[in-house]
C-alpha cells in the first residue's frame, strides 16, 4: 500500500507542477489585458474614436486568442482505436514467445489487417509495450501523458497537453492569434512608448504599464513569429516535429516526404476543405488520425491487395468491414482517396497502353 500511495502522491504533485507554465501564461495575459484596456486605452488615450477602435479590434483578437488557447489545452489527444490493441489471445501468444523474430511474426500477422505502412529503423512492426498496441502510422507514445497519441507532434508544457491530430489546428491558430495579439499591442503602444522617453506622458502608474507592455509584447512577437514560421513549414511539408527530427521509415526505407501530398492537400489535411472554418478554433481537419495517404513508390506487400485506384488506408479488413470507419463528407474523402498508388501492375498497364498507342500510330503512318 505504501509504494502505491507514494506513487499516487508523486503523480498528483507532478500534475500540479505541469500546470505552472499554463498559469504563468494566464497571469501574463491577464496583466496585459489590464495594462492595455485600463491603463492605456481608458487612462492614457484621449481621443474617443481612437479609443473605441483600439478596444474593438483588441477584444476581437483577444477572444480568438483565448479561444484557440483554451481549445489547445483542453482538447483531449486522440488515442488509437481498439482495432490496434492486442486481443487477449494475441497477448498470450506474444508472452509465450521468447525470440524476437517469433514475436515479430505474430505482430506481422496482426498488422496485415491494419492500415500500417511505417516500421521501426530495423524494419520491425512498431509496437508499444506500455499500451500493448500496434502503433498506427505517425503515432507515438508520450512519456508525460503515458499514452500513445495519434499523429503526435510534441508535448507542449505551455499548454500542458500533447499536440497531435486532435488539436494541431488549434495549436496553429493559438500561435497565429497570439502573434497577432502581440503585434497589435506593439503597434498601437509604440507612440505612447516613445512619449514615455520624451516625458510626454503624465506621471502616473500607467506609464510604467505602457513601458513593460511594449517590451513584453515585442519580445514575445519575435519568439512567436519564429515558432509559427516553423510550424507553417511543417504543415506545408505534411510533417510533424518528430518526423522533422527523425524521418518516418517505410518498407522501402526512410522517406521524409512519405506523407506529403502537395501544398494544397497538406494544408487541407490539417484545416479541412471549408474555408469558413479555417480561422475558427473548431475541428475541421480530414481523416481519422489512424491512417494517412502515403506517396510511396513501393507499397507494403504485407498489406492486403486493395481495389484498383484506392489507397492502402481504405482497404477492407478481413471481416468485410471498411477499416477504419471514416464519417467524412465527400469533399474530405477525396483527399484520402485521390492519392495515386504507384504499383508495378499500374506501371505495366501504362506501358502496355503506351505500346498499343505507339503501334497504332505506326500503322496509321505506314497507311
Amino acid at each position: 500500500m505504501a509504494p502505491s500511495g507514494s506513487r499516487s502522491i508523486k503523480k498528483g504533485c507532478q500534475r500540479v507542477l505541469y500546470w505552472i507554465p499554463v498559469l504563468f501564461i494566464a497571469l501574463i495575459v491577464a496583466w496585459s489585458y489590464y495594462a492595455y484596456v485600463l491603463q492605456l486605452c481608458i487612462e492614457s488615450i484621449e481621443g474617443i474614436a481612437e479609443k473605441v477602435i483600439y478596444l474593438l479590434v483588441y477584444h476581437v483578437i483577444f477572444i480568438m486568442f483565448v479561444w484557440a488557447y483554451w481549445q489547445t489545452i483542453f482538447t483531449r489527444p486522440m488515442n488509437p482505436l481498439k482495432e490496434f490493441h492486442l486481443s487477449y489471445s494475441d497477448k498470450e501468444l506474444l508472452e509465450r514467445e521468447d525470440r524476437g523474430e517469433s514475436q515479430q511474426e505474430i505482430l506481422r500477422r496482426i498488422a496485415k489487417d491494419l492500415p500500417i505502412c511505417t516500421r521501426t529503423n530495423s524494419g520491425a512492426i512498431r509496437f508499444c509495450d506500455r499500451c500493448q498496441l500496434l502503433k498506427p502510422d505517425r503515432c507515438h507514445h508520450c512519456s508525460v501523458c503515458d499514452k500513445c497519441i495519434l499523429k503526435m507532434d510534441h508535448h507542449c508544457p505551455w499548454v500542458n497537453n500533447c499536440v497531435g491530430f486532435a488539436n494541431y489546428k488549434f495549436f496553429m491558430l493559438f500561435l497565429a492569434y497570439s502573434l497577432l495579439y502581440c503585434l497589435f499591442i506593439t503597434a498601437t503602444d509604440l507612440q505612447y512608448f516613445i512619449k514615455f522617453w520624451l516625458n510626454g506622458l503624465p506621471d502616473t502608474q500607467a506609464k510604467f504599464h505602457i513601458l513593460f507592455l511594449f517590451f513584453s509584447a515585442s519580445t514575445f512577437s519575435v519568439s512567436l513569429a519564429s515558432l509559427l514560421t516553423y510550424h507553417c513549414w511543417l504543415v506545408c511539408k505534411n510533417r510533424s516535429t518528430l518526423e522533422a527530427v527523425r524521418s518516418p521509415v517505410f518498407r522501402h526505407g526512410t522517406d521524409k516526404n512519405g506523407f506529403s501530398l502537395g501544398l494544397s492537400k497538406n494544408f487541407r489535411q490539417v484545416f479541412g476543405d471549408e474555408v469558413k472554418y479555417w480561422p475558427i478554433p473548431i475541428f475541421s481537419g480530414l481523416g481519422d488520425g489512424c491512417s494517412f495517404p502515403a506517396c510511396l513508390v513501393n507499397l507494403d506487400v504485407e498489406q492486403a491487395a486493395s481495389p484498383t485506384g484506392s489507397t492502402p488506408v481504405n482497404k477492407i479488413a478481413a471481416d468485410g468491414r471498411q477499416f477504419p470507419s471514416k464519417p467524412l463528407r465527400e469533399s474530405q474523402s477525396r483527399l484520402l482517396t485521390s492519392t495515386p498508388s504507384w504499383t508495378e501492375s499500374d506501371i505495366a498497364t501504362d506501358k502496355d497502353r503506351k505500346g498499343a498507342s505507339n503501334q497504332a500510330m505506326t500503322i496509321e503512318h505506314e497507311a
